[in-house]
């Protein structure tokens, strides 16, 4: 049991205390024996918002949870208004006014948009309903997209649209201290410039914000001082322009220029033959629609993806463009059109039919298995090439259970050196940050070898600096694979280094289709994508001219299957 070391709980009207708000010295965490935090010093003033800032697995989320008292510090102090709130549970802190948007799902998919406003004021609703009944509709018109919803369920809505719901309870709630984790998770530029309007009207009222996020860009066009993480420890603190000046520090965070170091080349095999060959179709979605209701998700969407070919799908939240992966996988019933893959119509197929097939797919929310280790889920994506599948022959530890057993193992490896991830092999995938969730997802599904793989937003919840590498990784996996690949991305210098064509999408429809230089610079694209603002498209890192492609030859080739590379 969690005990206060206080005789009193304050309450988020306790004022009477100059000192900072928020206080945190040599702050320890760990997960059963793995120490996630070392000795971790954070200060905070009344009014502020500061920026921390970190690699994947730097303990930016486990400082945020022991704050809101989600998990138990076993070393330092933490102090909340000059009160000790060290071991305080998560619902003391919420009574304190420390509020906690949690960076990826901060939703309910069973509760309806109006049932959220109503639990994003549980504490004060009776007290003062009239207050409450002003603060929903100010929220709700700067986001007039929620009145719309306010009857639907939250796990209908879009990626940018459950954002807000997130951000619109936590104005609500009126925060004393606001903590928002990965704002800009996996969402589209112009999406993140109304959610920043909104914290700004958060920070308006008086709340004090700690923003944590991947991209620096964003972090910085709001706070006013950093802290920056790294392996659990405090590396650096102080104004923001000063760390704009530490390059020691942005190399791990990637500012800028992500594309920079890139070649203008098309992408070359790893024996430099050239530009990967584009062969025939493999996938063809024809007239796909998809109603919600009376809302039409997806409108007559058609659009072909050859082998070997790498398929940008772009487009502003609620486009559909989700919607459409979901289809193409069987986890949705279509209302209309069709979906060939590898030749075969698999309208009617169930979502396994289609993986047995050769389709393979990532979500945005990375759904690996928790309580296993990196290896084990890993493993698991290796299923459908199992040979031997006899209880019998595991039982006895046949010859051929064990080659089997011995090339699941053999690739397993292989997959994690190809996707650097031998410091988390033996780890649990619930103690990783978002970012190396994603990572391990990727490889999952790698491990399926499929034929046609969709990944929706493989940078989400990947620093700036992990995404320059990710270009390269993904051409890698298509030359060793030779899979096609439709992507969905709302980092634009990544999709569109990678991508040989751009489907641009708004409104459930396609409203274009070519090459990346000619999507983007097609006014339809400029204005649904990114609303009419040409600078929003920079924000997450500085953008080469579409034209160019992402060099594949920096990578050492790779042999994805143990079967593959025995025959080699």
């Amino acid at each position: 049991m969690k005990l206060l070391r206080r005789t009193a709980t304050p309450s988020r009207d306790d004022v009477a205390y100059d000192g900072p708000l928020l206080a945190c010295t040599g702050v320890d965490v760990s997960y059963d024996k793995v120490q996630i935090l070392f000795g971790v010093d954070l200060e905070l003033q009344e009014g502020e918002i500061i920026a921390l800032l970190g690699t994947n697995g730097a303990g930016k989320s486990t400082l945020l949870k022991a704050i809101s008292g989600l998990v138990d510090p076993h070393g330092g102090q933490i102090l909340f208004g000059g009160a000790d709130i060290t071991h305080a549970d998560a619902v003391t802190t919420a009574k304190m006014g420390i509020v906690q948007v949690p960076g990826g799902k901060a939703v309910f998919p069973t509760l309806t948009v109006a049932e959220h406003f109503k639990a994003g004021c549980w504490l004060f609703a009776a007290e003062d309903p009239a207050d409450v009944s002003a603060r929903t509709e100010r929220v709700l018109d700067m986001f007039p997209r929620l009145r719309e919803r306010w009857d639907q369920m939250a796990g209908n809505l879009s990626g940018g649209e459950q954002q807000q719901l997130a951000l619109s309870m936590a104005f609500v709630a009126k925060p004393r201290l606001l903590i928002i984790d990965e704002l800009s998770l996996g969402l589209a530029p112009a999406i993140v410039g109304q959610l920043l309007d909104i914290v700004r009207e958060i920070h308006a009222e008086g709340a004090t914000i700690i923003l944590v996020e991947q991209s620096v860009n964003v972090a910085l066009t709001i706070a006013t001082r950093a802290y920056f993480m790294e392996k659990g420890e405090v590396r650096f603190s102080g104004p923001t322009e000063e760390l704009l000046g530490r390059d020691d520090i942005l190399r791990s965070v990637f500012l800028q220029g992500a594309n920079d170091g890139m070649s203008s080349s098309p992408a070359t095999t790893a024996e430099g033959e050239g530009s990967t060959e584009i062969g025939g179709p493999v996938l063809e979605v024809s007239h796909l629609t998809r109603r919600f209701g009376g809302i039409t998700a997806v409108r007559d969407v058609g659009f072909t993806l050859h082998q070997g070919q790498i398929l940008g799908l772009i487009g502003p939240n609620g486009a559909g463009k989700t919607t459409i992966f979901d289809l193409i996988s069987g986890h949705l019933p279509n209302d209309g059109g069709r979906i060939v893959l590898n030749g075969i119509d698999v309208t009617d197929w169930s979502a396994d039919r289609r993986a047995d097939m050769g389709l393979g797919r990532s979500f945005q929310d990375a759904r690996i298995f928790p309580s296993l280790t990196v290896a084990e889920n890993i493993a698991m994506g290796l299923e459908r090439h199992i040979d031997v599948r006899d209880h019998v022959s595991a039982l006895f530890a046949t010859p051929a259970m064990r080659e089997s057993e011995a090339d699941v193992a053999y690739t397993v490896e292989d997959l994690i050196e190809l996707m650097a991830l031998q410091a988390y092999r033996d780890k649990f995938v619930s103690e990783l940050s978002t970012g190396s969730r994603r990572i391990v997802d990727l490889a999952m599904s790698i491990a399926h070898d499929p034929t046609v793989l969709l990944l929706d937003e493989p940078s989400s919840g990947i620093a700036q600096r992990e995404t320059e590498a990710l270009g390269p990784l993904l051409q890698r996996i298509r030359q060793e694979t030779g899979c096609a690949m439709l992507v969905i991305e709302h980092d634009m210098p990544l999709i569109t280094s990678l991508s040989d064509e751009i489907v641009a999408l708004d409104l459930g429809s396609v409203i274009l289709q070519g090459t990346p230089d000619v999507v983007m610079n097609d006014p339809r694209v400029v204005t649904s994508y990114l609303g009419g603002d040409l600078a929003s498209i920079e924000r997450s890192g500085s953008v080469k001219p579409p034209n160019q492609r992402v060099s594949a030859a920096t990578a050492r080739p790779r042999k994805l299957t143990a079967r593959t590379k025995r025959e080699s």
